[in-house]
């Protein structure tokens, strides 16, 4: 008896213990559920996504399937992270699990039919964008998603003529994009990685990646391409710095970041950094607005450097992620601008650049393509922007992105995730075989270095009227068209201009057209290289007609120039014959100059002879090593040196130079007034079509 009593109440109580353990279970789960989804949350509003999956994949996890509401809620957030982490194929699960649960609403199927393209399942997709046009007929973001998915199969077998080729030498296991080259000689290849090289000690709570920086690869003269490494001089830190791009003088890169604050969302900001001694310095912060609650990113400098271009979400735009612009000026940018339709559109338009003819390429998920982002054109015809979608396999239906271009030529890098699983971004080389008629042109100066602070008129008689800068080592390359007459005018203070004239007949080919650029300058002696008299004499030499009628051109395209013309001999033989000599030597030139219509007047003859020895200028050192800037090649200098050594010497002084005089002969009438005073510029409607995009944005 006693023991039945004690078995009951051993039972009762291993009962109530049970049901207690449960209880403690399901308050212990339900507080775990509750913390990570709080954690998850708190992630989320920062921006650090990949931080937040951890988080609510745990929360999900630990949710009962009956309870479907809470799963399905838990599923929208996963989602909505895997999208933001472009895990597609984890977003699309989790996008499923979120209408199984029935949790899902409009916005739900046009995320999941988008997710769909960008994993190139078409039908799918159609299926899914179906459903919502039939609910809202309206939605221009879904009809155009639905374009794409019922085209895309048939534009990918359609192809374009581009190549593509994964460049392996600049990849890694994590992600690299928005290549941009720089250089003279486009020599320089910077793009963001995410790669273990990168800076910092912790990884990224939005990619669960090292933070972005900034790498560099460099072009031997061989063509191959260096093993990238990270950016010193302060460019990068622990943080993140990206999607690059440089001015028109290639002084100042403009670049994307985005900083860390455990209680504040991530915001993306542009910032600037300046190139001296070599290297980039710590970046500075650039506002274009005072709105301090929307990102600013991927900027982007017009070919003409007075606009900077750049994406943002802020109040005012089509929807999602817009392109704007800003005018560029001393005080900073100014002036911002949506671009609106037909490029901005109610989906993302991202990575704006510009091919050196003006026109805007940018990406976007809201124009009709082959899913995620596309690869779009933008160019200026009849006052209208017209936009085209370059094709496949240029295009695929992961995202395209971030192109730079190999100067005047279309071909160059991007970026895209295709074939990768994870979502990673890989940089792709890409060419579009065209045919491209191009000057190369190279200003410099007369016996002596390039003048890269010069510029370049352009004019044609098709209406062709620009004005370029030259780059660093005085050059530039333009883009002309076959069957047109062009004048080129290069131009530089304290110098001379210079003019060539090339008629570009119709080819079938692509071609390069040549042309230097000698100016001469007005402060120092000008050497008339290959000037050839008989020995002994005063009289020219036949071979020396092409020297003097490069002279004569000069003088016809400076007609406000009055030169001095001296002849000089070397130190052997009496001073007075040598002035003698020397003086009849340069009339003999002058003479040539006269009877080829260069007026008298602005011509004086003067002979030297030993008197002005040879000054060495520092081009002449990189020839002659045993020369230095400075040197001055008189008649115990000379006799200091080796016997081959005199022997050049005294060649070097035995020369014909000039030197500018006045520079406004003929500008002024007898009573001191301005002949042909200047006028104020009329812009014309070519002038104004050639501005991209530069007319009031509504």
């Amino acid at each position: 008896m006693n023991d039945n009593i004690t078995m009951r109440k051993r039972m009762a109580w291993s009962t109530t213990k049970c049901v207690v353990t449960v209880l403690v279970c399901l308050i212990t789960v339900s507080c775990g559920v509750e913390r990570a989804v709080k954690k998850g949350d708190k992630y989320f509003a920062i921006g650090e996504y990949y931080d937040a999956v951890t988080q609510y994949k745990k929360a999900y996890r630990m949710t009962p399937p009956k309870e479907r509401k809470e799963r399905g809620l838990r599923a929208k957030r996963l989602a909505e992270c895997y999208d933001r982490i472009n895990s597609t194929q984890k977003a699309i699960a989790a996008y499923r699990n979120v209408i199984r649960y029935k949790q899902d609403d409009m916005q739900t199927h046009i995320d999941l039919g988008r997710r769909l393209l960008a994993n190139g399942s078409y039908k799918e997709a159609a299926t899914e964008l179906q459903a919502v046009i039939d609910s809202v007929p309206d939605n221009i973001l879904a009809q155009n998603m639905l374009k794409s998915a019922l085209s895309a199969a048939g534009e990918k077998k359609r192809g374009s003529r581009y190549t593509v080729k994964k460049m392996d030498v600049f990849n890694s296991r994590r992600a690299e994009y928005s290549p941009m080259l720089y250089g003279d000689q486009y020599e320089y290849l910077y793009f963001t990685s995410t790669r273990n090289e990168a800076e910092g000690d912790e990884l990224s709570g939005i990619t669960g990646t090292k933070p972005a920086d900034i790498f560099l690869s460099k072009k031997d003269d061989k063509g191959k391409w260096s093993k990238p490494e990270a950016v010193s001089g302060g460019l990068n830190s622990g943080f993140e710095e990206g999607a690059c791009c440089f001015s028109t003088d290639q002084r100042v890169m403009y670049l994307t970041q985005c900083t860390t604050d455990p209680s504040y969302p991530r915001y993306a900001t542009m910032a600037t950094s300046n190139r001296a001694d070599a290297a980039w310095g710590k970046p500075s912060v650039l506002n274009v607005t005072r709105d301090t609650l929307s990102n600013y990113a991927h900027p982007a400098v017009s070919p003409d450097g007075k606009w900077l271009y750049f994406v943002s979400d802020m109040p005012g735009g089509k929807g999602g992620l817009d392109i704007w612009r800003a005018r560029i000026t001393p005080a900073g940018p100014g002036g911002v601008e949506n671009l609106g339709e037909p490029i901005n559109t109610p989906g993302n338009e991202m990575f704006p650049t510009f091919r050196p003819n003006g026109d805007l390429y940018f990406s976007s998920d809201g124009h009709v393509g082959l899913g995620g982002l596309d690869i779009f054109i933008a160019t200026m015809k009849n006052r209208h922007i017209v936009l085209e979608h370059p094709g496949y396999p240029l295009n695929s239906h992961g995202d395209d992105f971030g192109m730079t271009f190999e100067g005047v030529h279309n071909r160059g890098f991007f970026s895209s995730n295709r074939g990768d699983g994870r979502g990673w971004d890989h940089i792709y080389s890409f060419e579009k075989p065209e045919i491209v008629q191009t000057i190369k042109g190279w200003v410099y100066e007369m016996d002596g270095y390039e003048l890269p602070a010069a510029q370049v008129y352009i004019v044609g008689d098709n209406g062709t009227n620009k004005k370029i800068n030259v780059k660093g080592d005085g050059s530039f390359t333009e883009v002309i068209e076959p069957g047109v007459q062009y004048m080129l005018l290069a131009t530089c203070k304290g110098f001379l201009n210079h003019k060539e004239d090339l008629k570009v007949a119709p080819v079938e080919i692509s071609e390069e057209y040549t042309l230097q650029f000698p100016l001469a300058s007005i402060r120092v002696p000008v050497l008339i290289d290959n000037i050839f008299y008989d020995f002994d004499k005063a009289t020219l030499r036949p071979e020396s007609t092409k020297a003097l009628d490069e002279l004569v051109k000069l003088l016809n395209e400076n007609r406000n120039v009055t030169i001095e013309l001296s002849a000089h001999c070397d130190y052997r033989g009496s001073a007075a014959y040598n002035k003698t000599l020397s003086q009849r030597r340069a009339e003999a030139v002058v003479t040539y100059l006269i009877a080829h219509g260069i007026p008298k007047e602005r011509l004086t003859p003067v002979g030297y002879g030993k008197e002005k020895p040879k000054t060495i200028r520092k081009k002449l050192t990189e020839k002659y090593k045993w020369l230095k800037e400075g040197d001055v090649l008189t008649e115990d200098f000379i006799k200091g040196r080796n016997e081959k050594e005199q022997d050049v010497c005294n060649q070097l002084n035995r020369r014909t130079e000039f030197i500018v005089l006045r520079t406004t002969y003929g500008m002024f009438d007898k009573n001191g007034k301005l002949k042909n005073p200047p006028q104020p510029k009329q812009k014309d409607d070519t002038e104004e079509e050639n501005e991209w995009l530069d007319f009031v944005i509504e």
